[in-house]
């Protein structure tokens, strides 16, 4: 599975071979992913190169070779027409389960799992949905989009947050200091961490005192959702 900035990055490259027949410059995939630097295009690069995505070819300029697309691209256009059907319903007034949840039960919905979250060193964040997993109604807060994320790491141990916990987030780009929140770090790398905003900084705080707090300029940080609950399998 693919992070949502290595699959936009294959696809800029796959269409610039279909238009132009060469791939496209590491300045041109800078800025269309809109990265500050090329050592995140090098990352994405290297990423795709060893899930088997694409192939370097040596000396050579601008040597990338598609070998594969992921079911992703191939799917997304019935994945666009199902979410425009959800969200035509959702405007006619339907409000009986909160966006991005199916009503499973009487007492609880299913959530796209989207994958593994770090409570600890940054990890990519993974945006193919590999499965569903029933989570209780009350949990869920208000007719917003919900997903679920596997937490990996300890830095969130003494908030109750463990390794192997199924944490349930409500998706959102805004936050009150002190709430725990997914943030995406620099475009590609996604962590679970509490929240704290003090003028254009933010601090992600680990609830572990092994773990340092991380300090980042505004613009370094983009929210994706804050925690609005929490499963545990024993």
């Amino acid at each position: 599975m693919l992070t949502r900035k290595q699959l936009e990055l294959l696809t800029f490259i796959h269409e610039r071979v279909q238009q132009d027949g060469v791939p496209p410059s590491f300045d041109e995939m800078k800025e269309a992913l809109d990265l500050r630097s090329k050592s995140g295009i090098h990352r994405l690069i290297t990423a795709l190169e060893e899930r088997g995505f694409i192939r370097r070819l040596a000396h050579r300029a601008r040597a990338i070779e598609i070998v594969k697309m992921p079911e992703t691209l191939t799917n997304s256009k019935a994945r666009a027409r199902r979410d425009e059907a959800q969200a035509a319903s959702d405007d006619d007034g339907d409000t009986s389960h909160p966006r991005g949840a199916m009503e499973v039960t009487p007492g609880s919905v299913s959530l796209p799992m989207m994958g593994r979250i770090a409570a600890g060193v940054p990890i990519e964040a993974i945006s193919d949905v590999a499965t569903h997993v029933a989570v209780p109604h009350q949990m869920l807060t208000g007719a917003g989009t919900h997903f679920a994320l596997e937490v990996r790491g300890d830095s969130m141990i003494e908030a109750g947050i463990n390794d192997g916990d199924i944490v349930v987030i409500r998706e959102g780009d805004t936050a009150q200091n002190g709430d725990i929140v997914v943030a995406l770090v620099e475009g590609y790398e996604a962590t679970l961490k509490r929240f704290r905003r003090k003028g254009d900084t933010v601090a992600l705080e680990a609830a572990n005192a092994a773990y340092e707090t991380r300090i980042f300029r505004d613009d370094q940080i983009r929210l994706q959702g804050r925690l609005v609950g929490l499963m545990r399998t024993y």
